[in-house]
């Protein structure tokens, strides 16, 4: 069997890993048109601000090593057509410029995703960068340490995170966001707030709810200005940061996607077309708390995916469970952790949904220090199931989100989680963990709107 892999960062390196471990005889042909692979963007924040010394440390895996388990590693090769009826792709050697065609019984799209980059003028501008691949990586860090001033345009986990670490570093840091919140696809108004005032106590200059238009030369200096509806602001470096879109146009029309191009697959990681695979930034996932498809490009999603593709290649053998999206960051000390859905997002979807909150101290005051941990806990108000959690801490409380992640996979509710055992332990919690006291809360908070009915997850039920 001949089988075709298409890009290889996160879903890709997995994939290949995991087939040729299942399946030693397949013959496996990876076209990856950078000389890399497998490089975490999520370290470049990390590089930037000195805690990572090395870009390089930032790779998994390499060429070399997909190679020595059997596969045929082709860098620096574009694919340039794939034709779904004849199973066939087209691909220009980048060095060489060689254009070949190339069969295939299987077919597995890892292509990723591109920065969304708005139509504005100036956009091109070799001061205006763009913030995903090694490459740029290495750009930014250089471009930016010849330059004191840097304005972040975005403000979700890239845009923070860049804006974090540019801020630890002696910079002047602007950060532009088209919304009156940051971070809104992760947390809700309360925390979101309170993630802002902590960069603005970092003397970082805040623009919230301002579009930024375009870019142009500074005719007083030798940076951009930064142009907007209200303004024209110097600057020395921009950084695009305003999300992510697939990258899938080599497969337009040929098979079942969003809106946005993400591609549709089954529960065995097959696209509309039984043999296309598609795993990572390219194609869509199945959102558990609100039992949706949607678009959310994390490396952990990749990972997965892609190993599900090697172990379903000849037949169907593990499901994919869906995902929670649960993420981590550190901002100035403390971590934000979340898992599932915003209340917005439930909102808006007309499910009838809460927030129960908890503010208190992760573990007893007598202790020799503790710090003080905030939760908000989305839950639906009628089936009383969790639906999401953020949770923010100067203590590192990031494992507690994955807990709760496994309580949405679950369908756990409220009620399930106010009094499911916990480790008491002086040097962790309190006797009640801060799980169980923000579920208490939620349970509290119902009981006071007259829903004082108890409802357990079906294999809890089962058990009492």
């Amino acid at each position: 069997m001949k089988v075709v892999v298409v890009g290889c960062t996160h879903a890709g390196t997995a994939a290949v890993s995991q087939m040729l471990a299942s399946h030693p005889n397949i013959d496996v042909d990876v076209y990856e048109r950078h000389d890399n692979i497998s490089f975490l963007s999520c370290g470049i924040s990390l590089f930037l601000d000195g805690r990572v010394q090395r870009l390089e440390d930032m790779f998994y895996s390499s060429p070399e090593a997909l190679t020595k388990l059997g596969a045929h590693v082709h860098v620096k090769h574009d694919v340039l057509k794939i034709d779904a009826q004849t199973q066939t792709i087209v691909v220009e050697d980048l060095v060489t410029k060689k254009v070949t065609t190339v069969a295939y019984d299987r077919l597995v799209m890892n292509t990723g995703s591109l920065v969304t980059v708005p139509p504005l003028k100036g956009i091109d501008s070799s001061r205006v960068l763009m913030c995903k691949d090694y490459d740029q990586a290495q750009q930014i860090y250089k471009t930016a340490a010849e330059n004191k001033h840097i304005t972040i345009v975005g403000a979700g986990y890239v845009g923070v995170e860049l804006t974090e670490s540019y801020a630890s570093t002696e910079h002047v840091v602007s950060l532009f966001q088209n919304h009156q919140q940051i971070l809104v696809h992760s947390v809700d108004q309360m925390l979101s707030e309170n993630i802002a005032q902590r960069l603005v106590d970092h003397d970082v200059d805040m623009h919230l709810n301002e579009r930024v238009t375009g870019f142009s030369d500074d005719p007083d200096g030798d940076g951009i200005l930064v142009e907007t509806a209200t303004g024209k602001y110097p600057t020395d470096l921009a950084i695009v940061a305003t999300g992510f879109m697939p990258n899938t146009d080599l497969l337009a029309g040929q098979v079942d996607m969003l809106p946005n191009g993400a591609i549709l697959t089954n529960d065995y990681m097959q696209s509309s077309n039984p043999n296309i695979f598609a795993a990572g930034d390219a194609c869509a996932v199945h959102f558990n708390p609100t039992n949706e498809n949607l678009y959310a490009p994390l490396a952990t999603n990749a990972v997965r995916q892609g190993t599900l593709i090697g172990l379903n290649l000849l037949e169907p053998t593990q499901k994919y469970m869906g995902t929670q999206s649960t993420s981590a960051m550190e901002i100035f000390g403390s971590t934000l952790a979340t898992t599932g859905s915003t209340l917005a997002h439930a909102q808006s979807l007309g499910i009838n949904a809460a927030t129960a909150t908890y503010e208190g101290n992760y573990r007893p005051d007598y202790m020799p220090s503790t710090a003080k941990l905030t939760i908000a806990l989305v839950y639906d108000r009628d089936s009383r199931r969790i639906l999401g959690a953020q949770l923010l801490c100067e203590h590192e409380i990031a494992q507690s989100a994955n807990a709760l992640s496994i309580c949405i996979q679950n369908k756990n509710t409220i009620d399930d989680l106010a009094f499911v055992d916990m480790l008491f332990q002086p040097n962790y919690d309190e006797p009640f963990n801060y799980l169980n006291q923000v579920a208490q809360v939620a349970v509290a908070q119902e009981c006071q709107r007259g829903r004082s009915q108890t409802h357990y997850s079906q294999q809890a039920a089962s058990e009492l």
